[in-house]
Parts: structure tokens; sequence; C-alpha cells
């Protein structure tokens, strides 16, 4: 048998053309590329969980009703009375619920580019066309492209990322609200706060005002990445729909208990969120202070950074980062709006003291 043959005939030409979604391997590196939160849980707390993992029925099925852990999220995280949340391995898994439901023929996918790829990605697997709009050249929405590309493409699905990722800024509030009302009832609206606890702001408070909106959230950024944990919110008749495409035992029994372990805990992975705040702040000024460094806002627990291009080469910096072991993101090539950017996770402070002596080590003098 020939496997080349039997690969091209049977895998979608779409999909042999994509290359798989690339980690790079982070032994032995500061990592700053993936919006970590660098804190661990104190110790007494890690010895407490590790008690209560050890008691689980790993020999089990998960109970695929999850009320339990639903209810310490809507009751910890800020869901409103009367709203419920469908859980997903991660808010990629989410995303790909929301396809799936909505892939009718022809439909639409719309979102602000640069933005989170799976948007696009999971648009494509689920034959879905995606239409990207670009930002401002400051990152900020294009209300009036946004909502002639709503008027002629009628989306099945608008993704509005608050704040956005990779640039980490909050996009206008009455731009956004205007861009759910102009969609309406011909498309579902999703604002995807996977960063919220960084940037203090929501439409979570504002479901009973969009019956088309659904605020999607992960505990990833929190402090829980490993778990893979994430949830969207919405009216009844909405999560009814999404609960038929999601897999019957998607959250297993670890997430399970440490998810809400450590919502009986969430002050915790608050302060932890306060104080990265905090080092953002710190962190930008002095990226600020370096010649030939743009900083952009952000209300998330990452930066962007451009390097001016008469000074600096962006691949030649990122190189020399590379080889002082430290990770950040180039996103050079992911959009032009990107072009000699980088993006760097707010560490803890030592982390960010090697990451700035690093960066000055290899910009030009």
């Amino acid at each position: 048998m020939n496997t080349r043959n039997l690969i091209d005939t049977v895998i979608r030409p779409d999909i042999l053309a994509l290359s798989a979604y690339h980690v790079p391997d982070s032994s032995g590196f500061i990592k700053l590329d993936a919006m970590e939160n660098p804190y661990v849980l104190p110790a007494d707390l890690r010895t407490e969980l590790g008690r209560r993992l050890a008691d689980v029925a790993m020999n089990r099925y998960p109970v695929p009703s999850y009320t339990a852990l639903k209810e310490k999220i809507c009751s910890r995280l800020g869901v409103p009375a009367g709203f419920d949340v469908v859980l997903g391995n991660g808010s990629d898994e989410l995303i790909s619920m929301l396809s799936i439901a909505c892939a009718r023929p022809g439909a639409k996918v719309l979102a602000p580019v640069p933005g989170f790829v799976m948007y696009a990605m999971s648009a494509q697997f689920s034959r879905l066309a995606f239409v990207g709009v670009p930002l401002n050249a400051d990152f900020t929405l294009n209300k009036t492209a946004m909502l002639d590309a709503i008027a002629q493409h009628r989306p099945a699905i608008t993704y509005l990322a608050y704040p956005n990722n990779p640039t980490g800024n909050l996009f206008d509030a009455d731009d956004m609200a205007d861009i759910i009302r102009a969609v309406g009832d011909s498309g579902l609206v999703v604002v995807d706060e996977a960063y919220q606890p960084f940037a203090q702001a929501s439409f979570m408070p504002r479901l009973a005002e969009f019956p088309n909106m659904i605020v999607m959230r992960t505990v990833s950024k929190l402090g829980l990445a490993g778990i893979r944990l994430g949830y969207m919110a919405a009216g009844e008749a909405l999560l009814t729909e999404f609960e038929k495409v999601r897999p019957p035992y998607n959250i297993n029994v670890l997430t399970q208990a440490a998810a809400e372990f450590a919502l009986d805990h969430v002050a915790i992975l608050d302060e932890q969120a306060a104080t990265l705040r905090r080092e953002r702040t710190v962190l930008a000024d002095a990226l600020h202070a370096l010649p030939g460094v743009e900083v952009f806002p952000s209300a998330s627990n990452f930066l962007l950074i451009r390097l001016h291009p008469s000074k600096n080469n962006l691949n030649n910096v990122f190189a020399a980062l590379l080889d002082r072991k430290v990770l950040v993101k180039n996103l050079g090539k992911m959009h032009p709006l990107l072009e000699n950017c980088l993006r760097v996770t707010v560490g803890t402070p030592e982390e960010n003291r090697i990451f700035l002596d690093a960066l000055a080590a290899s910009l030009a003098p």
C-alpha cells in the first residue's frame, strides 16, 4: 500500500495544505510566549489538592451534567442569575462546538484581524467561510468596516475578543455594542473574555441586554492552563443547542476536581492576577525606556511591542533572545499590522528582569 496515495485520496486538500499547530520546546527557557500565569498555588493548597485528586474515581466516567462545577463557575466567576454555562476542554473546543452547530451551507464567520487564530481555523475545519476585517493601524476596531461586513456577509458567528489577542487592547465597548445590535437576530456574537482577569472589564453583566451574545472565558489565564477548562455563558435556549454537539464526557474527572478546588480558593488566583497587572505596568515602563521599542497599551497578561525597523531586524532580535534562553512570540509574519512585532507574557519580576536584560543585549546599539 502506498501511504502517500492513501493520504492524498482521503484527506481534504485544504487540510493537506495546513501545518499542524506548533508549540516550541520550552525546556530550559524563560517561557514568556504562551500567556500563562507564572505562579503556582501555595504549598498548603497544593498538598490539599493532591489529597482531593487522590480520591477521584478515575475508573468511572464523569457525570456529564457537571452540575456542581457549573454552579461554582456561575457563582464565583460572575455569571448573572438566570444564565448558565456550557463547558469545554479549553476555549478551543468551545469554538469548535460553535462552528459545528452553526455550519449551515454558505454560513460565514467574521472577526477583526489580527485576532485569535482558532476563529479562522475552526471555521475552516467546519467548512465555514471566514471573513477577517482589519483593525485600524492603532489596533482599534474599524467599526465602519465591521458594520459594512456584517451587512454584506450576514455572518452566523461574529467574534469580538475583549481584550484582543495578540494586540492586548480592549475594544471600545460602545463600538462593540453597536456591532452586537447590528448582527441582531441573524447571527451570534461571541465576546471572548479569555483575559478578563487582567482587564477588569466584561460584557458578562450585559447578557440579558443582548439575546444573541455569548460570553466565552477560560480558566487558563487565571492560573489553571494545565487543566484545559473553558466555559461560555448565554441564554438557556442557545446553550441547549450547543449541548447537543458537546462530547458527553469532555471534561475529565481530574480537571473537574481541580477546577472545583481552585474555585473554592479563587481569591488566591485573583491576588495573582492583581500582581501580574502591577508587573505589567512595571514591565511596560521598562520597555518604554529602551531605544527603538514601541509598547502598545495592554489590558491582558502580555505586552505587544514593535521594534523600530531602521534600527533592529525582528528575526535577528528574536534569534538573539532564543540564544539567551528567553522564549517570546514572533508575530512579524502573522499579519501586516504586526510587522516587526513581538508578544511577551508578563512573568514574575525575576523572569521579567531576565527578559529585559536579554532584550537590551539583543538590540542594536
